[in-house]
């Protein structure tokens, strides 16, 4: 109640709004608001790629993704050329992993356990 009481009293900012959300929707009689139509467009530079690698960076304000192409040179020795950047807001980070980890189960339990090798699989540092 007193949320909802300080929710009124200001403008609500996107934080407030989500808590007034979030404490509408854990009502038993509160109605679910209706999802939004979208609408999916492809601007004039949309490409679809291939990508076998992808580097992530993490700071304060964002996550930025480095998609590129992983080829063997020799046993010892690997070359990543990364062909697109994008940079994620944390929100939108999360968002992604949430959705990817969804599918990801679906994937699997359509098709099976997804097998990394273990030479890849290892975390790297965390800078």
């Amino acid at each position: 109640m007193r949320t909802e009481l300080l929710a009124q009293a200001r403008p609500r900012s996107r934080f407030a709004y989500a808590i007034s959300s979030f404490i509408s929707r854990s009502r038993t009689d509160a109605v679910p608001p209706q999802p939004p139509n979208v609408k999916l467009t492809a601007t004039n530079d949309y490409r679809e790629s291939y990508s076998n690698s992808v580097q992530v960076r993490v700071s304060v304000w964002d996550f930025f993704l480095a998609f590129g192409t992983l080829r063997a040179q020799t046993p010892t020795e690997v070359e990543v050329a990364n062909f697109q950047g994008i940079y994620l807001s944390p929100q939108q980070a999360k968002a992604l992993l949430m959705i990817l980890q969804q599918n990801v189960s679906q994937y699997e339990s359509a098709f099976g356990e997804i097998k990394l090798d273990p030479q890849f699989a290892q975390q790297g540092p965390v800078n």
